[in-house]
C-alpha cells in the first residue's frame, strides 16, 4: 500500500490476480495447470480496479468541495465524499461476494465462448426461431409498470454485423411519468441451433427536469452500453434454445459495465403449482399464457448485488412478466402485435 496517497500498489493488484487465478498463472501468459479458478481470478481482479474507481471518485469530490465557497455548504460536501467513498467501498465489496458466489455456478473456466459465424442464420430467416424469444420483425411488445412507466419492445427491419455475425436490432423505450426515460438499440443474433445471443446494446438513458422551457428529455448516461468484439466485451445467450431447470449463463459479459446472469428455476409453470413461483403473479394473466410450459428464470446483476428479479416467458410470446419478489413489484404485459391471446391480457 502506498500509504502516502492511499492507493494500492500495482504489484499488490497483480499479486491478488494471481493469487486467485492458482498455480502457474500468469498474466495474460498460457493456460496453466488444471485448478486454476479463472472466474474466481477474474472476481479478485474487478474488486481491485473497484478500489482504484472509488478513490478516483474520492479524489474527484474532493476538488469539486475546494470550489464551494461556503464554509458549511464546504464541510457538508466533504461529508457527503467521504460517506459516498464509504458506500462505494462496502459496495466493492458486496460485488466480490457476489460474483464468487455466481462462479460457483457457471464453473472456474474463462467465459470465451464460441462465435462462429457459420453457426449464425440470416436473423430475419432463422432455421430455427426460439418460440420463447420470438424475433420476428414488426413484433411488438407494451409492459407496463403500474400507471407511470410503459416499456414498448419492436423488432425493427434492420440488421447489424457485429464480430462477423448478422444481429436484429430491437428498439426498446421506457416512458416514465410521461417522459421519454430510455431509448436503447438491443441486438441479437440467432444460432441455428436455437440460442439466441446477445450482442450487445446502445444504451441511452434520459432525464427531463423541472423549470426547463422548453421541457425535453436531455441524454444523461449511456451507462450498459456495450458490444461484442470491443474493449474486450464478449456475447452472452439471452435465452437457451433448450433451457433446463438448475441450469445458469451469462447474459452480457461487458466487465465492470454490464454483467447480467440468468438461472433457470422453471421450465413447466403453470399457475397453482409452485406457491413461491406465484407470488405476487396476476393469475388471470399467467393462465392466460402458462397451461404447463412457461420458462421462469431468476436474473440478476453482477453489478447490483442483492437485487433479483423473475422473468416469466410463455410460448410464442415470450417475455411477459417481471416480478421482483423483495419489493413486490410487478412488470407485466399488456398488449403485443402477433399473438391473439394479447387481446386477452388482463389491466394491471
Amino acid at each position: 500500500m502506498d500509504t502516502k496517497r492511499g492507493f494500492p500498489a500495482l504489484p499488490t493488484a497483480l499479486t491478488v490476480f494471481l493469487l486467485a487465478a492458482g498455480p502457474g498463472a500468469s498474466w495474460g501468459g498460457e493456460d496453466p495447470r488444471p485448478g486454476a479458478r479463472f472466474c474466481s481470478a477474474t472476481a479478485a481482479a474487478l474488486r481491485t480496479a473497484c478500489g482504484f474507481e472509488i478513490q478516483d471518485e474520492l479524489a474527484k469530490a474532493g476538488a469539486i468541495c475546494i470550489n464551494v465557497s461556503d464554509s458549511a455548504e464546504r464541510a457538508r460536501c466533504h461529508a457527503d465524499a467521504r460517506s459516498a467513498f464509504a458506500e462505494g467501498r462496502s459496495r466493492c465489496q458486496r460485488q466480490h461476494r457476489g460474483r464468487r458466489e455466481a462462479c460457483e455456478k457457471l464453473g472456474q473456466g474463462r467465459y470465451d465462448p464460441e462465435f462462429d459465424p457459420a453457426g449464425f442464420d440470416d436473423p430475419r430467416h432463422p432455421t430455427s426461431p426460439n418460440p420463447y424469444f420470438p424475433l420476428r420483425v414488426g413484433n411488438r411488445w407494451e409492459l407496463r409498470d403500474g400507471a407511470s412507466e410503459v416499456n414498448t419492445l419492436e423488432v425493427l427491419d434492420q440488421t447489424k454485423l457485429i464480430d462477423g455475425v448478422s444481429c436484429l436490432v430491437v428498439r426498446d423505450t421506457v416512458i416514465r411519468d410521461g417522459d421519454l426515460a430510455e431509448d436503447t438499440e438491443d441486438w441479437f443474433a440467432l444460432n441455428r441451433d436455437g440460442n439466441v445471443w446477445y450482442c450487445g446494446e446502445e444504451v441511452k438513458n434520459f432525464e427531463s427536469f423541472d423549470g426547463d422551457d422548453p421541457r425535453r428529455p436531455e441524454l444523461v448516461g449511456i451507462d450498459g452500453s456495450f458490444k461484442a468484439g470491443r474493449h474486450g466485451d464478449k456475447p452472452g445467450v439471452i435465452f437457451q434454445a433448450a433451457p433446463r431447470a438448475g441450469q445458469s449463463y451469462l447474459e452480457e459479459f461487458s466487465l465492470g459495465n454490464a454483467e447480467d446472469v440468468t438461472d433457470v428455476l422453471s421450465t413447466t409453470y403453470r399457475f397453482g403449482a409452485d406457491p413461491e413461483l406465484d407470488r405476487f403473479v396476476p393469475p388471470a394473466l399467467a393462465q392466460l399464457l402458462c397451461p404447463g410450459d412457461c420458462v421462469v428464470t431468476r436474473n440478476y446483476s453482477l453489478l447490483e448485488p442483492g437485487v433479483f428479479a423473475r422473468k416469466y416467458y410463455a410460448r410464442d410470446v415470450g417475455f411477459f412478466l417481471e416480478v421482483k419478489p423483495d419489493t413486490g413489484e410487478v412488470t407485466q404485459l399488456v398488449g403485443c402485435s402477433f399473438d391473439p391471446r394479447c387481446a386477452s391480457l388482463p389491466t394491471p
